[in-house]
């Protein structure tokens, strides 16, 4: 995942690449044994009540129908592109990884009916290490899970704490790998899709056409993230977290007084959930650190990106042309995006049902019509 740094640059994958190399330095290394898995970390990590994984009942009050039972015997035929740019900042932040066959990738051989993909999204603070070790020790962490696919939703959220601890361990040992990233990941299982978030990055789903947010954007001034943040202990200050951060989930920034301890603290790294079946008229999935969704409506992604894979049907050209849109528009942060595409074809052309037209006379041209009856009568 080498990345150019300028004022111009900028980077793609497409899904033909294989997974993320190990970003590792000496100090990361001594966090892992021989097998290449991470030691627990010393500190627990508690999560605080509200973090609970989502029940479906309430994911459907929040997010309007976001769990649904699909009898259909579709899976999906996945596609996959990125591209990010450096944008209008100094130095370059973002990661990202797209896995369209996760099983093959990391050697895994339980059988699973259809897809097996990751993807991912990760917007670093502070430096880009956290964000090159979630990058490639989060994946790692979900396959490597002895129940690994079942029970995913369980498998993600532990995945999530567990790197956090385990960057938290090499951060003990090299101090100057101190920084912080919010991680938005997309796993396609079958035709299940789970949509995991930390953070202020965003995942989209095109179903025919219309936008169906898969993730909530974690802000300290949201009531749900502020409630939680003074519960424990944290402050929300002129819309930042403890007067720090404008994100009120992340990993890593363990090296920050009062974000985190052996308890639990303001910042969290759990992520939230949201699982959806995937169905014939589900398009594609767009994935955008906020420096995307600063500039673009959730409903404007989905119609820019579809009218341009109608043109061009290509998800790494998408993901370009979304970028490209949101310098346009003067988004002022790195940009990434990964698209995914659910389907061979292109998004087809939607066409409106005609409403059916309702013809009536009014009083005036009633009173004509009765009066020229009238003049034919005598």
């Amino acid at each position: 995942m080498e990345e150019i740094e300028g004022p111009n640059s900028s980077e793609t994958r497409s899904s033909s690449e294989s997974r993320p190399p190990n970003p590792l330095t000496a100090s990361y290394r001594q966090c892992l044994n021989t097998d290449r898995v991470a030691v627990p970390c010393k500190k627990s990590l508690v999560r605080h009540p509200s973090l609970m994984r989502m029940k479906a009942s309430d994911a459907s009050a929040e997010s309007g129908n976001v769990m649904e039972v699909c009898g259909s015997e579709f899976f999906p035929k996945l596609r996959s592109g990125a591209w990010s740019d450096i944008g209008f900042r100094s130095s370059m932040e973002d990661v990202y990884v797209c896995l369209d066959d996760f099983k093959q990738d990391y050697g895994h051989n339980n059988r699973i009916d259809g897809p097996s993909a990751f993807y991912g999204v990760f917007d670093g603070h502070g430096g880009k290490h956290a964000a090159d070790f979630v990058c490639y020790h989060l994946p790692k962490f979900i396959v490597d899970n002895e129940d690994f696919p079942e029970d995913i939703e369980r498998i993600i959220s532990s995945a999530f704490l567990e790197t956090d601890a385990a960057f938290a361990e090499a951060c003990s040992l090299d101090m100057a790998l101190a920084s912080g990233t919010t991680a938005l990941a997309a796993l396609v299982i079958g035709r299940l899709l789970v949509v995991a978030n930390a953070g202020d990055c965003r995942a989209v789903l095109c179903r025919r056409g219309k936008a169906i947010e898969m993730s909530r954007d974690h802000k300290p001034m949201c009531s749900k993230e502020r409630k939680r943040i003074e519960a424990s202990g944290g402050y929300v200050y002129d819309g930042y977290l403890n007067g720090q951060l404008n994100v009120a989930r992340a990993l890593g920034d363990w090296h920050m007084e009062g974000m985190k301890g052996r308890d639990g603290g303001p910042l969290s790294a759990d992520p939230e959930l949201i699982s959806r079946e995937l169905t014939e008229e589900d398009e594609f999935l767009i994935i955008g650190c906020d420096g995307i969704w600063d500039v673009f409506r959730s409903q404007n992604a989905v119609d820019f990106a579809r009218r341009r894979l109608q043109e061009h049907n290509d998800p790494v050209m998408c993901g370009k042309d979304l970028v490209d849109e949101a310098m346009k528009r003067k988004s002022g942060d790195n940009l990434a995006v990964v698209v995914v595409c659910f389907q061979q074809q292109a998004p087809p052309n939607l066409v409106a049902p005609r409403s059916r037209v309702h013809r009536s006379f009014s009083a005036e041209g009633l009173r004509e019509l009765q009066s020229f009856l009238d003049s034919l009568s005598n």
